[in-house]
């Protein structure tokens, strides 16, 4: 029996978007593809509101790859990374594995970094870069970057602000141009409920001009290059073109919905979910940045997450445990992509019914 995926990564996909993938393949130095590709970029830059110097790529790639792309081609001499979470630890470690001086703020697991710590440590001038994550998805914790973004543009001009948003793109707000950063990334298998394979980064002229002063940017990870193509609609290398027809649907089908509309679908299942986990538990993450895609849950109860996926799988759904070090101390319910909220009424119910919770 398939199980329907409410874990906070790869998210359920719909028959419509894997037929998608079955289209003739054509070639990638074709004018058919450019066609393909900028109709894609052109949808992506209508959804995300975007201003002509906030520009839109694709790659073929897992969102990590960001990570490298920022560590390559954007810190000049010394980056600050924020890290609360798994994820964001990643990326710092990632900027370090780029040979680059980076510097961790490092805040106990479940809380969100704030503006202030970030000033405190900016204030010194010797960073050229910061990086966030929008949603640690390993802790359900949403970091304020609008609150960032506007503290970083008002005292800290200079410094290029990147954001992971991997888990978040296309389910929360992430308006560039309201958050005030420089690149913000996201993954195709997280809100976008796509299969894994690609991500979407939306990149800011300043960012692009940083990037043409950094040595050694490497080949996959050089942003200047990727850029360069982007302005005959093409990539630098060989895409997956297959999960480019299916974005281009899901492209469709987000301006269909509107981004407003998407929003508000989120927000609902999460704030459910949430009121839910509070009556019957408690939040892992920090009262006021809870998730909006995944809600990390603490399993005060004591309850044997391993035995609920195993009997959830029977009715055709699964969850997620703990990331790590947090397994069965905590569980995680991912609602994001496709998902609505009575999909998520139902899966809740079924979580009552197993672990014999009042409703």
């Amino acid at each position: 029996m398939h199980k329907k995926l409410l874990i906070p990564g790869p998210t359920e996909v719909s028959q419509e978007i894997l037929s998608e993938q079955t289209r003739p393949l054509i070639g990638h130095r074709e004018k058919e593809f450019s066609q393909l590709y900028g109709g894609i970029t052109e949808k992506i830059a209508r959804f995300f509101e975007l201003p002509s110097e906030i520009k839109p790529t694709i790659t073929t790639s897992s969102g990590t790859l960001w990570f490298d792309i920022v560590g390559r081609s954007i810190v000049k001499q010394k980056a600050l990374a924020c890290v609360n979470g798994a994820f964001s630890l990643r990326c710092a470690e990632t900027l370090k594995a780029c040979g680059k001086q980076t510097d961790f703020l490092e805040v106990e697991w479940g809380k969100a970094v704030k503006p202030e710590m970030i000033a405190e440590k900016l204030d010194s001038g010797e960073y050229d870069t910061l990086t966030v994550c929008h949603n640690e998805s390993s802790t359900g914790v949403r970091n304020p970057i609008s609150d960032i973004g506007k503290m970083v543009r008002n005292k800290y001009p200079n410094v290029i602000y990147a954001i992971d948003a991997v888990s978040s793109m296309a389910g929360d707000k992430t308006l560039p141009q309201e958050i005030g950063c420089d690149i913000i990334f996201a993954s195709t298998q997280k809100c976008f409920a796509l299969p894994p394979g690609l991500a979407v980064a939306l990149v800011n002229d300043k960012a692009i001009e940083r990037a043409k002063e950094v040595p050694n940017r490497g080949t996959y990870t050089d942003m200047v290059d990727i850029f360069e193509f982007e302005k005959k609609n093409q990539t630098p290398f060989t895409p997956c073109i297959p999960l480019l027809y299916a974005l281009n649907k899901r492209m469709d089908l987000l301006l269909e919905e509107t981004y407003d509309k998407v929003y508000q679908r989120h927000l609902e299942m999460a704030q459910y979910t949430q009121q839910w986990a509070k009556k019957n538990f408690a939040m892992f993450s920090e009262a006021g940045y809870e998730s909006v895609t995944v809600s990390c849950i603490k399993n005060t109860q004591g309850k044997n997450v391993k035995e609920l996926n195993q009997k959830l799988a029977e009715s055709g759904y699964m969850i997620s445990n703990g990331y790590g070090k947090l397994a069965e101390k905590t569980f995680r319910i991912g609602h994001m992509g496709e998902w609505n909220l009575t999909g998520i009424k139902e899966v809740i119910g079924l979580i009552d019914e197993i672990w014999g919770l009042k409703t």
